[in-house]
């Protein structure tokens, strides 16, 4: 049991570490040491939430003790707990929340589950699955797909964006995804 639980913290730590992170930092990049601090350990609480999964997105800056989050998410308590994770955060004076809550719907969570099928069901493509959260992030709003995330490289974005339009019943897609390579082929 002992030898789960360390395997376990190994990998979650080594995904929080090794992985590009859909959760991404705003234009106002840290200026100082202080605030290169409180943006590491927000990036850090929101990736330990546990029901932030690859349908969620979270996105956030940090403007000295201010920090401001915004994304998309398909449960509103992951909203109510990203403020209260970042609130706890010291050095943290106020926290903005702008996040999105995606409205519920069946047709939505059908899209959902066939996107994923589609782009990490898909052997060249499922090393992006790896790690306790997914790097490439599907956010499906009344049939309109919106894909965020860090890629390897453009060949493998335009494969996801090329699967992510293949599902029945989407209206759209639009692709938010970031190369991470741009000049490898």
């Amino acid at each position: 049991m002992r030898m789960k639980v360390l395997a376990a913290t190994l990998a979650l730590v080594f995904a929080t570490t090794m992985f590009a992170s859909p959760l991404q930092q705003g234009e106002n990049a840290p200026a100082n040491s202080d605030q290169a601090r409180i943006s590491q350990e927000v990036r850090h609480q929101l990736l330990l939430l546990p029901y932030y999964t690859v349908f969620d997105v979270l996105e956030y800056s940090v403007n000295g003790g201010t920090v401001t989050l915004r994304g998309y998410v398909t449960r509103p308590t992951l909203k109510r707990d990203a403020e209260g994770a970042v609130k706890d955060v010291s050095g943290v004076t106020k926290v903005i929340n702008q996040i999105q809550e995606l409205p519920p719907s069946s047709m939505d969570d059908q899209i959902r589950r066939a996107e994923y099928r589609s782009i990490y069901g898909f052997d060249p493509l499922s090393r992006y699955a790896w790690g306790a959260v997914p790097q490439i992030h599907i956010i499906v709003n009344s049939g309109r797909v919106t894909l965020y995330g860090k890629v390897d490289n453009a060949a493998d974005k335009q494969m996801i964006v090329m699967r992510a339009k293949l599902v029945p019943g989407t209206f759209s897609v639009e692709d938010h995804l970031e190369v991470a390579n741009p000049t490898e082929k």
